[in-house]
């Protein structure tokens, strides 16, 4: 048992880490680090607040802790990558359920309702908000996993009216909290149920009206709900450590969110509420040009002949795991004296820095790892581009055809180099369901197969 002034600083001491961590979170040299602090953080987190005073069943707590972590592991070490953006969502989904069950615990807990006045008052709005809050995280993180699993449709869900009927839902919801507030004792219970019944429903149409376009965004903005979710419990249970790092995960999840929007030139509310893609399912100009192909061997004497080289990465690199044999390519092109460089897009894969992570998983060197605004003034003068299993983020279509749903995006502007190979299972379209006209180029080959057999042909090639 230690005393309240020892847990107050253990609680800001782990406040310290957690901010140590998210920034050494903001680089690849320093991620590292930044994971090394925020575990320690949490330990000492959870430490303190099982040592805190009036804390009983240590039996029960540590059995719990230790089936978790056994399930933790074994989910961890069987996940692929490809996987990743799934698992996120749905330990969104965990934290959500978390807050509506700990806002339903302390409503009933009876020394709830010894509290007088004022006090007792927020103490109610904290749990209406943390439930209301917890409700949405859980069910739209559902939903998103089931879009990024393949199980649920990735296309919108958009009827008329859909604006209007959320509005609708969320002035009943602030009419019942009114209500609930004004209850004695749990009498407002009934008022609780009905809201965290409206607010599931919210969560769920929220992200059912989002396609799949915006999915990485929709990842990180349910991040955001699940820090302020659990912002929200520490309130309930007067943890100043649940709520400092509450805000600090709702915070950074908000802002990846707009700078990902930025990215994609897109309005945050227009993702948050949905309705991407259902103007139109494609675009809308008659594709010009001839599809051609190239062999293995042909891309093979590209190579050797060029002297810079830029790899666009995406999805289907992640699918084939090709970043093992991409690296070995990249080693032979250098040692023959070549200028490679990755070229990333923000919002390329399915999760905030899915390619950067898969690069840094093969050992890839952090400095030719370019950002899309570095990259794109060089590709002028760049001799090959190869497109490995990206589609969308490389769609002159966002730029040249005002009817795509996706006009305006910021892309990685790989047509405007000397020659591009596009490495793809099929001429299909991309996740945001939109044609590339970049395959219709007369500066493009496509290259069919697998991602990583490809890349093995044309290594065996080189050497």
């Amino acid at each position: 048992m230690i005393s309240q002034q020892i847990q107050t600083a253990a609680y800001l001491f782990a406040s310290i880490l957690f901010i140590l961590s998210l920034g050494g979170l903001s680089s690849q040299e320093s991620a590292k680090r930044g994971v090394f602090f925020g575990i320690v953080g949490m330990i000492i987190a959870i430490l303190s607040t099982m040592l805190g005073e009036g804390v009983q069943g240590y039996v029960y707590i540590i059995v719990a802790i230790a089936i978790a972590s056994a399930i933790g592991i074994i989910v961890a070490r069987k996940v692929e990558m490809t996987s990743m953006p799934q698992l996120v969502a749905i330990l969104h989904s965990f934290v959500g359920l978390a807050a509506v069950l700990v806002g339903f615990g302390s409503y009933l807990d009876p020394e709830t309702h010894t509290l007088v006045g004022a006090e007792h008052s927020i103490h109610l709005v904290e749990v209406y908000i943390g439930v209301f809050i917890g409700a949405i995280t859980f069910t739209g993180s559902i939903i998103a996993w089931g879009k990024l699993q393949g199980t649920i449709a990735s296309k919108p869900l958009a009827y008329k009216g859909r604006h209007a009927v959320n509005l609708t839902l969320m002035l009943v919801v602030l009419v019942l909290g009114v209500m609930f507030a004004m209850k004695p004792g749990i009498e407002g219970i009934t008022e609780l149920y009905i809201m965290t019944a409206i607010a599931a429903f919210i969560g769920v149409m929220l992200v059912m009206a989002i396609g799949g376009a915006d999915m990485p965004v929709v990842v990180s903005m349910l991040n955001s709900y699940s820090g302020w979710a659990a912002s929200a419990a520490g309130f309930m249970l007067g943890n100043d450590l649940l709520i400092v790092t509450g805000a600090l995960v709702g915070s950074s999840g908000a802002i990846l969110s707009i700078i990902m929007c930025d990215a994609m030139n897109r309005s945050f509310l227009s993702v948050i509420f949905g309705g991407f893609g259902e103007s139109s399912s494609g675009s809308s100009v008659a594709m010009e040009g001839e599809v051609t192909a190239a062999t293995h061997e042909e891309v093979a004497a590209m190579l050797k002949e060029a002297r810079s080289v830029v790899i666009v990465p995406g999805y289907g690199m992640a699918v084939a795991k090709a970043q093992y044999p991409i690296r070995d390519m990249v080693e032979m092109l250098r040692k023959a004296g070549k200028n490679v460089r990755f070229a990333i897009h923000p919002v390329a894969g399915r999760l905030p820095g899915h390619m950067n992570v898969l690069l840094a998983e093969a050992n890839v060197p952090y400095d030719i790892v370019m950002e899309m605004d570095e990259i794109n003034p060089d590709l002028p003068s760049t001799d090959v581009v190869m497109v490995i299993g990206a589609n969308d983020i490389v769609n002159p279509g966002a730029q040249e055809d005002a009817s795509s749903p996706i006009y305006g995006m910021p892309v990685i502007e790989v047509w405007k180099s000397e020659k591009v190979i596009v490495m793809k299972r099929s001429m299909a379209a991309g996740y945001a369901g939109v044609e590339n006209p970049l395959f219709y180029k007369d500066n493009t080959d496509m290259l069919y197969g697998d991602a990583k057999d490809s890349v093995d042909k044309i290594n065996a090639f080189l050497k």
